[in-house]
């Protein structure tokens, strides 16, 4: 059976995720469509190229159809590469990394472009009225779910702070130090102008006094009948506290990512280097009212099928999905802080739901690279209690 390798990676920048990011403007196919394009300008081959795997959270409007198959044709891989989209919500971009590494590995393919595209200026979440968004306990919103998650654990509206600022102070050091961006392509509007060209959140860098004044961002929401939703699933708990806010919880994005999975052999065979081996995934499903939980179940998963403990690992990078998830994480996991998103995460730099896990993925491969670390896992926690995790290694 063929290993299946990380042979080259591109994301854009992530944009904000509103009418006034520096991306909302262009569409979520074309984003696609200049990865692609850098992705041939550094040396894939169209010809090479078996299928593209995109993920994606929200599949209509712009980012309908079979978006990975008409960013191909656009990008000039019409007559090669087929494409197909997955949806498993935030974990749709790490599930096309880990459904492209399986296809290498079984042999149906010698190299996949798999990542994910999130448009969420012109795709608005929620805008695909689902069957998840409106039937019963399916209207549970992730915000009541991350509160939840922190008064059950007892996590401290200041642990949450603290995590906050943890995480935007790391994004903005690796900033600064050139490696935030090592793998990021600008994004250029059609005359050829910069769009953008650094992840647009970065500036929001509040105080511990700022911080610590900032409202709850979904008391409301819960006072509208969702925690009575959430309680109703919760025996025992008398009532959810609301101390995530909008530092402890992740901005929307706009964001595309792209990854060129593929074999050792098609890798000697176009001049590609091999930056990290996909050693194994896993997806697995938890309670869709605690909703949150699924990523780390993942991870501990995928250790257990590669005979590894979390100590084993040089790199963690774990989708921020609120800070009380992420400090469960470390908590059970008896994580190194330190390993745990190096450079920061998606509370600092924004979530592009269906981009998100990609992003992950090539950071895990890229700072395996770059410090000669042994493995290193990539993981997200969706709505309904979907998660996913893809273990890499040097």
């Amino acid at each position: 059976m063929p290993e299946a390798f990380v042979l080259a990676q591109v994301r854009t920048p992530r944009g904000k995720g509103s009418a006034r990011g520096a991306l909302a403007a262009i569409a979520p196919g074309e984003l696609v469509r200049q990865l692609l394009v850098s992705l041939l300008a550094r040396g894939v081959e169209a010809d090479a190229v078996d299928d593209i795997v995109l993920g994606c959270a929200s599949q209509l409007d712009a980012q309908g159809g079979n978006l990975a198959r008409a960013a191909a044709i656009a990008a000039g891989l019409g007559a090669h590469a087929g494409g197909t989209m997955i949806n498993r919500f935030c974990a749709s971009g790490l599930e096309a990394v880990a459904i492209a590494a399986a296809r290498v590995r079984a042999g149906d393919c010698e190299l996949v472009i798999a990542g994910g595209v999130e448009s969420v200026s012109q795709v608005p979440l929620f805008a695909d009225r689902g069957p998840w968004w409106q039937d019963g306990v399916g209207r549970l919103h992730m915000g009541i779910a991350a509160d939840l998650a922190a008064t059950v654990d007892g996590t401290p509206r200041a642990a949450l702070d603290d995590y906050a600022a943890r995480t935007r102070a790391r994004a903005r050091a690796a900033d600064a130090a050139g490696r935030l961006h090592a793998w990021t392509a600008p994004v250029r509007t059609a005359d050829g102008a910069v769009a953008l060209d650094r992840d647009e959140l970065l500036d929001y860098a509040p105080t511990a006094d700022q911080l610590a004044a900032l409202p709850s961002a979904f008391a409301e929401l819960g006072a509208g009948g969702q925690d009575a939703l959430a309680l109703a699933h919760t025996p025992g708990l008398a009532a959810i506290r609301h101390d995530h806010t909008r530092a402890s919880s992740p901005p929307l994005a706009d964001a595309a990512a792209l990854l060129v999975i593929g074999t050792a052999a098609a890798a000697a065979r176009y001049g590609l280097t091999p930056i990290a081996r996909v050693v194994a995934a896993a997806s697995v499903a938890a309670d869709p009212v605690a909703m949150l939980t699924a990523g780390q179940a993942a991870i501990v998963e995928v250790l257990a099928r590669a005979g590894l403990a979390a100590r084993d690992l040089a790199v963690i990078e774990f989708a921020e999905a609120f800070a009380a998830l992420c400090l469960r994480l470390e908590r059970d996991l008896d994580l190194d802080p330190a390993r745990l998103n190096p450079d920061g995460g998606t509370l600092a730099l924004g979530h592009a739901f269906g981009a998100t896990g990609a992003i992950l993925a090539g950071n895990v491969a890229a700072h395996l690279a770059r410090t000669d670390g042994g493995h290193g896992i990539a993981a997200v926690s969706g709505a309904a209690g979907v998660g996913s995790a893809v273990l890499f290694a040097r």
